[in-house]
C-alpha cells in the first residue's frame, strides 16, 4: 500500500498530465458510463450518439498529442497509453453490441446532437473553439417517402377506392398559417434525449405519470344508449373535449382502452381514423366501434384490400400487412391514427416501426393538429429507452431532440440538465404532453384481487432427468470459455488477477461468456442443446401436468384459461382434455380472424365450452376471455410485460371474481430462475410510470440473466 507522500505524488503527476491534456479524464469517464450501460443491455440512441462523440475525440486528441511539440517524449507516450485504455474499452464494448462497430468509423460523429455533445465536452475541458464551433444549426429536415423504394412495387390499391376518390376527388385544405422559422430557446445546444430518458429511469418518489385530467362531467354525453362509461375513461374524454390531441394511453390492461379510444375519434371528429393493431384483435376493434360509435363504418383491411370499404370511417389494419397499404393509406387524408399494443414498435430498425412512423409523419404533414393515441399497458419492456419510438410516433420528440411544443415546455423550467431540479419538472413536461397511466387497484376499487400462485412440480420421468443433465453439461461448457478466458489473461500481477486466481468470479467474464452463448443459440434456433431448446423442452416435459392441473381446476371452479408458448404443448394440452371429456376452444396465431372470434364468443356464451388453450404469443394481447377467473400458465414468458399481458385476458373491467394465475414451475430446473426473473422485472415500469420507490434490478434480458446463473452454479458460487 503506498505512503501518503507516495499518493500525494501520483496525485501531482496525474493532475500535470490532465493539464496537459484535460480532455482525456473527461473521455474516460464517459466510456466508463458507456461500458457500465452496456454491460445491462444494447445502447439506445442518445448512449450511441455518445460512444460515436468518444471514437470521435479519441481520433482527434491522439492527434493532437503526437503533434504537440512542447511534450516530452515520457509525458507524449503516458498521454496515448491513456487514450490507448479508453479505446480499447470502446472495442470491448462494441464486442459485446457488435451493432457498435460501424459506428467507429472517423465520419460517423456529424449529426447535430454529435456536434453538440463534442462542443459541450471540448469547453468542460477548458478549450478554446472557433466562433464556428460554437453555434451549430440542426440540419434541415429530409422529408421521407412514406413507401420505400423496396416497398414500392407491393403496393396495393383497392378496389373501392376509385370510387371514394371519385366521389370526394379534393381533400379540404388546411389553410392555417403554419410557423416558417422556430425561434431559438435557452436548451437548444443542450443534448436533451438521454437526460429525458434519465428523468423517467429515476422517477421513484414521483407520481404516477398521468397529466393532468379535466374533472368528471356532471352529465355523460358521451356514451350511445345503454352503455355507460367508467370515471377514470370519462376524465380522459374531457381532456380530449378540450382539445388534446396527442396521448400515449398506457392504462393497465383490462381498463377499457379500446372504448377510449373509438370515443376520442368521435369527439375530435378524427375521420378518416387509422387504427393499426396485432391481427388478433382487429375483429374485436370492428365490434368495439360499431359498439360505441354505432352511427360510424369501420372496415378490417384483410390481405391485398379486396373487400375494404373505401367510404368508411374507421381502417383497421394489422402490423403484417401494413406495408402492402401504405400508398393509398397515405393519400386518403387521415386525421387520425391510433397504434394498439404500441410496443410492438419499440424496435426502431424493423421495418413495422417504420412503417408506423412514416404514416404518422404524413399525417402531422397534412393535418394541424390530428388524433394520434399510442395504446399499451406495458411500453417498458426491457429498457426506458423503449419509449423513444413511441415518443417519436406521437411527435414529441424526433429521436436526436424534443419537438418544438416539449422543448418549449423544458425551457420553461428555467432549469438545464446540470441542474438536479431539472429532473422531475423535465419528467411531468414529458407527461404533461399526453401520458396517461391509471392502474386497476387506483380507478376501478370494484375490481377483484388478481395473485399469481406458483405450483412447482416434479419432472421425475426419464425426460425430467435428460432435462436436468442438460443443464449441468450448458453449465459446465459455460464454465469451461469462462476458465479458458481467466488461463489466457494470465497473472497480471494486480488485485484482478489476484482475486481470480483466489477463486472469485469476475462478473465481467461471466457477462461476455452469457452472452456470446446466448448470441449462438439465437442463430441456432432450435438445433443442438441452448438455453432455448431447453426451456421448450421443460415446457414439453409440463406439459401433461399442466393440463391434468388446469382439468381438475376446470371441475372445481368452472371456466379456465390454459396458455402455452409451443404449438406442441397446446396438442397435447387439448389431447388430454379430449380424453378427459372436457370441452374446449383453441386459440392460435395460424386461425383466421373469424375463426379466432367465434373461438372467444364460444368460451364467454357457451357454458359448456370449459377451457380456452391459447397462444401465449398469439392470444396474449386484446382479448376479452373474462368469462374464465382462473388462468394456467403452463410455459414461461421471456418478459414480465407477455406474463402480464396474458394474465390481463382475465383480470379487466366486468370482472366480478378474484382472479388467479397459477404458474407451473419445474422445480430444481432453469425454471425457477426464470419465473424468479421474470418477478424482478416489474420494477422498471414501477418506476418510470407509476413513480414507485422500488430497488433497481440490472436491464439485462431475461434469457442473459438465466444463462449468467447457469455459469454461477457451474462455478460454485
Amino acid at each position: 500500500m503506498p505512503t501518503t507522500a507516495t499518493a500525494a505524488t501520483r496525485r501531482k503527476k496525474t493532475s500535470r498530465r490532465d493539464d496537459e491534456a484535460p480532455l482525456i479524464p473527461i473521455l474516460a469517464r464517459k466510456v466508463r458510463e458507456i461500458e457500465a450501460k452496456t454491460q445491462r443491455g444494447k445502447l439506445g440512441p442518445t448512449n450511441r450518439v455518445k460512444f460515436q462523440v468518444i471514437a470521435f475525440l479519441v481520433r482527434e486528441e491522439r492527434a493532437r498529442v503526437k503533434a504537440d511539440a512542447a511534450l516530452g517524449d515520457s509525458a507524449r507516450a503516458e498521454l496515448l497509453k491513456r487514450l490507448d485504455g479508453v479505446a480499447t474499452i470502446l472495442a470491448k464494448t462494441a464486442a459485446r453490441d457488435t451493432s457498435l462497430i460501424q459506428l467507429l468509423e472517423a465520419d460517423q460523429a456529424t449529426s447535430p446532437v454529435a456536434k453538440r455533445m463534442r462542443r459541450d465536452w471540448l469547453l468542460e475541458s477548458g478549450a478554446e473553439l472557433a466562433p464556428e464551433e460554437l453555434v451549430i444549426s440542426d440540419a434541415a429536415p429530409v422529408r421521407e417517402p412514406v413507401v420505400p423504394a423496396a416497398l414500392a412495387e407491393r403496393q396495393v390499391t383497392p378496389p373501392s377506392l376509385e370510387a371514394r376518390q371519385l366521389a370526394n376527388p379534393f381533400l379540404a385544405p388546411d389553410l392555417t398559417p403554419r410557423e416558417t422559422t422556430t425561434p431559438r430557446r435557452r436548451l437548444d445546444d443542450w443534448e436533451l434525449m438521454g437526460p429525458l430518458y434519465k428523468a423517467f429511469e429515476t422517477g421513484a418518489g414521483g407520481a404516477s405519470a398521468t397529466m393532468e385530467l379535466p374533472p368528471v362531467p356532471e352529465y355523460d354525453h358521451i356514451s350511445p344508449r345503454g352503455l355507460e362509461i367508467m370515471v377514470h375513461q370519462s376524465r380522459f374524454l374531457e381532456s380530449v373535449r378540450a382539445g388534446h390531441r396527442s396521448f400515449l394511453l398506457a392504462d393497465e390492461p383490462g381498463l377499457g382502452k379500446t372504448a377510449q379510444s373509438v370515443l376520442a375519434a368521435s369527439l375530435a371528429d378524427a375521420y378518416p381514423l387509422l387504427v393499426v393493431v396485432p391481427n388478433v384483435v382487429k375483429m374485436n376493434w370492428a365490434r368495439e366501434v360499431e359498439r360505441w360509435t354505432p352511427q360510424r363504418r369501420a372496415t378490417v383491411i384483410q390481405g391485398d384490400g379486396q373487400d375494404v370499404d373505401a367510404f368508411a370511417d374507421v381502417f383497421i389494419v394489422n402490423y403484417e400487412i401494413l406495408d402492402r397499404h401504405l400508398s393509398w393509406l397515405g393519400e386518403i387524408g387521415l386525421k387520425g391514427m391510433v397504434v394498439d399494443e404500441a410496443h410492438f414498435i419499440k424496435n426502431l430498425s424493423s421495418q413495422r416501426s417504420q412503417n408506423v412512423l412514416a404514416l404518422a409523419s404524413r399525417i402531422r404533414e397534412r393535418m394541424r393538429n390530428p388524433l394520434l393515441m399510442a395504446l399499451t399497458g406495458t411500453p417498458l419492456i426491457n429498457d426506458v429507452e423503449d419509449f423513444d419510438a413511441i415518443w417519436r410516433f406521437l411527435g414529441w420528440t424526433t429521436g436526436e431532440k424534443p419537438g418544438p411544443e416539449l422543448m418549449e415546455k423544458l425551457d420553461a423550467t428555467g432549469h438545464t440538465p446540470a441542474d438536479k431540479a431539472f429532473y422531475p419538472e423535465a419528467r411531468d413536461a414529458v407527461i404533461s404532453m399526453g401520458i396517461v397511466r391509471r392502474k386497476k387497484k387506483d380507478v376501478a376499487a370494484d375490481l377483484p384481487d388478481k395473485l399469481v400462485a406458483d405450483l412447482p412440480v416434479q419432472l421425475d420421468d426419464d425426460f425430467g432427468r435428460s432435462i436436468r443433465q442438460a443443464e449441468r453439461e450448458l453449465g459446465e461448457r459455460l464454465a469451461a470459455k469462462y476458465r479458458r478466458i481467466v488461463e489466457a489473461r494470465g497473472d497480471r500481477g494486480d488485485a484482478r488477477s489476484r482475486n481470480l486466481s483466489q477463486g472469485m468470479i469476475d462478473e465481467d467474464i461471466v457477462r461476455l461468456v452469457a452472452t456470446g452463448e446466448l448470441e449462438e443459440s439465437k442463430a441456432a434456433g432450435t438445433g443442438g442443446d441452448n438455453v432455448f431448446t431447453m426451456v421448450r423442452k421443460i415446457g414439453q416435459a409440463k406439459a401433461v401436468l399442466s393440463a391434468d392441473y388446469a382439468a381438475q381446476l376446470q371441475r372445481s371452479v368452472g371456466k379456465v384459461v390454459f396458455f402455452a408458448k409451443h404449438i406442441d404443448v397446446m396438442d397435447q394440452a387439448e389431447a388430454h382434455f379430449a380424453a378427459s371429456g372436457i370441452r374446449y376452444v383453441s386459440i392460435r396465431g395460424d386461425q383466421s380472424t373469424p375463426a379466432r372470434q367465434q373461438a372467444i364468443d364460444d368460451f364467454n356464451g357457451d357454458e359448456n365450452v370449459g377451457i380456452a388453450v391459447c397462444s401465449l404469443t398469439a392470444a396474449g394481447v386484446g382479448l376479452n376471455l373474462q368469462a374464465a377467473s382462473n388462468v394456467v400458465l403452463a410455459e414461461l414468458s421471456w418478459t414480465a410485460a407477455e406474463q402480464t399481458q396474458a394474465i390481463d385476458r382475465v383480470h379487466r373491467i366486468g370482472q366480478d371474481e378474484p382472479v388467479t394465475a397459477w404458474r407451473i414451475i419445474a422445480a430444481h430446473t432453469i425454471d425457477t430462475k426464470i419465473a424468479e426473473l421474470i418477478d424482478q422485472k416489474q420494477g422498471l415500469a414501477a418506476r418510470a410510470l407509476d413513480g414507485e420507490a422500488v430497488d433497481e434490478t440490472a436491464s439485462e434480458s431475461v434469457q442473459l440473466a438465466a444463462l449468467m446463473h447457469l455459469l454461477r452454479e457451474a462455478l460454485g458460487d
